[in-house]
């Protein structure tokens, strides 16, 4: 991972974009199968905590000459990156994870489209609300996806636009591989405290989910920001953001392969209807948006 970070790219940058794509879902839904042992916030305890360390010791942070300025900055990417990780465990726990990721896309949307009056960005905004509203229709009487679900994923959503924003107002003034493993290990110590308890009875009980951790811990934050970094020295933004927009795509298919959930045609429209407007909202924004990976 070292030598994918400092070396210059070889292979196509949208093929290393797409297997951080799959990586972060197919890794998401191993952790969601993990649920019944290790609860949602232990799950995203043991994985933040193992990504922080796995980062900094790859990536060895140069942090001296920070200004106050920056390590606010990096603390708001912590924020948001320790707020969007738990939620989005929240989330799966009780909704299925593509209805989860496609709501938790929202916030790079509002984002991409924030303070804009032109009617094409609000008719993208419209079908959106309009995929998110038919993932809240209940039309089998089942009683419909549980609302603690909807409104974690809706929060994951907001921490994702805040990750965003503070890593738009961070600039220069640090590196960003630099910059994310100290926000990781922000995540960490807020995510750690509520989620160590679950967590330790889990490895306690059962060793080798400490084991099953460090490879999720891999495949969801390590390996998949270190695609997306070597990605961007080559690919514009505006391409990559237009990738990210098929993670609920992804994210439904890993959820049929590893966890066994099949979603209803209607859901599936929904989220076809929030993934295009993604999509539009990216690619008719008149500047490249910044990277907006997790």
């Amino acid at each position: 991972m070292l030598a994918l970070v400092h070396s210059r790219p070889t292979i196509n940058p949208v093929l290393l974009a797409v297997i951080a794509i799959v990586s972060v879902q197919f890794g998401n839904a191993l952790a969601g199968s993990l649920f019944t042992v290790v609860g949602p916030l232990g799950a995203a305890a043991l994985r933040l905590a193992l990504a922080a360390v796995i980062l900094l010791a790859v990536i060895r942070p140069r942090v001296r000459g920070w200004d106050r300025r920056t390590w606010i900055g990096v603390g708001m990417l912590g924020l948001g990156l320790a707020g969007m990780n738990a939620l989005i465990y929240l989330a799966i726990d009780s909704i299925p994870i593509g209805v989860a990721v496609t709501i938790e896309l929202l916030g790079p949307l509002a984002v991409a489209v924030a303070g804009t009056r032109r009617w094409r960005d609000l008719a993208w905004v419209a079908l959106a609300a309009v995929g998110v509203a038919l993932l809240g229709l209940d039309l089998d009487g089942s009683g419909g996806l549980a609302t603690a679900g909807l409104l974690a994923a809706g929060g994951a959503a907001a921490f994702w636009a805040l990750y965003i924003v503070a890593s738009a107002r961070l600039g220069p003034r640090a590196r960003g591989v630099d910059a994310l493993a100290m926000a990781m290990l922000v995540a960490a110590i807020i995510v750690v405290p509520v989620g160590a308890v679950p967590a330790t009875q889990a490895v306690i009980g059962a060793p080798l989910v400490l084991l099953a951790f460090v490879g999720i811990a891999v495949v969801t934050s390590a390996l998949p920001y270190a695609l997306e970094f070597v990605a961007l020295k080559t690919m514009p933004t505006r391409v990559f953001g237009v990738l990210s927009s098929l993670g609920p795509a992804v994210a439904a298919l890993a959820g049929l392969i590893v966890l066994g959930q099949s979603l209803e045609p209607l859901q599936l429209v929904a989220i076809a209807a929030v993934v295009t407007a993604c999509i539009g909202a990216v690619t008719q924004q008149t500047r490249p948006p910044r990277d907006s990976s997790r």
